[in-house]
């Protein structure tokens, strides 16, 4: 294996690795706090669509993790960056929260249920049976479909939540139309966030709490990878994919002297 160009750039996913239901993650403030010294380029990754990258901000901060605006890159933004891109100015029916329709508006899309472009959905904690209706009877129509993330999952202090790979799901079932997902592991998400901060996948790194998201997008994005042992996988889990990360390491605070 031809060895790697030392790291310059870090992507890091979010939940699981620098929090956990609310709280901080011990070491993720040194590994933010050294990134931020060393002025070494970096992104904070997320698959949720909810919020926009300042609400998360201030969500951060109030946590003691002082991330600014600009490096944060979350599923709604990619999205948004990858329908610019295909069909600028075009129209949208939208379910989802400010995070998606904050990144559709800021690149001049408009939101319709009159004959959309695209149908795009994202994450919610309030789906809508009858916004559902109306997304599948828009794509039956000609819509084209488009999904922020395929987790099917996120997490809550009370369990797992249905989300929008699981709602993508029902509607491909009512519709017979598969989605284009702008999010984790779409390596699309990951170039994207790279020419954002201006980085090349030679010498970044990515880090994440799951195989099946984090360690897949990073890999088909030619990135090094680690995988953190605060999330959602497991070291039993990790040999049973047909692919490995590069290192797996017990949590973010085991990657600071590495920056």
């Amino acid at each position: 294996m031809a060895e790697r160009k030392p790291i310059e750039s870090w992507l890091t996913d979010m939940d699981g690795v620098l929090i956990h239901e609310g709280v901080p993650i011990p070491g993720a403030d040194a590994f933010i706090k050294r990134l931020r010294e060393t002025g070494k380029p970096f992104l904070v990754l997320t698959n949720n669509s909810i919020y926009t990258a300042r609400d998360l901000h201030a969500r951060l901060a109030r946590m003691g993790l002082d991330v600014p605006v600009e490096n944060i890159w979350t599923s709604a933004l990619a999205t948004a960056q990858f329908l610019d891109d295909q069909r600028p100015g075009g129209t949208a029916y939208v379910i989802g929260e400010a995070g998606l329709t904050t990144s559709l508006h800021d690149i001049g899309y408009v939101l319709t249920d009159h004959d959309p472009d695209y149908v795009v959905l994202g994450e919610t904690r309030t789906y809508s049976f009858e916004a559902l209706t109306k997304a599948i009877r828009l794509i039956n129509a000609g819509a084209r479909f488009i999904c922020t993330n395929p987790d099917e999952t996120g997490p809550s202090a009370e369990g797992p939540l249905p989300a929008t790979g699981a709602v993508a799901a029902l509607i491909t079932k009512a519709t017979g139309k598969d989605p284009y997902f702008a999010g984790k592991p779409n390596p699309l998400m990951m170039r994207t966030g790279l020419n954002a901060i201006g980085a090349h996948s030679e010498t970044s790194a990515m880090i994440g709490d799951r195989m099946d998201t984090d360690v897949l997008a990073g890999l088909e994005a030619g990135m090094e990878t680690f995988l953190v042992l605060t999330g959602l996988t497991t070291p039993e889990a990790v040999d049973r994919y047909p692919f490995r990360p590069s290192t797996v390491v017990d949590s973010i605070a085991d990657l600071v002297d590495r920056i």
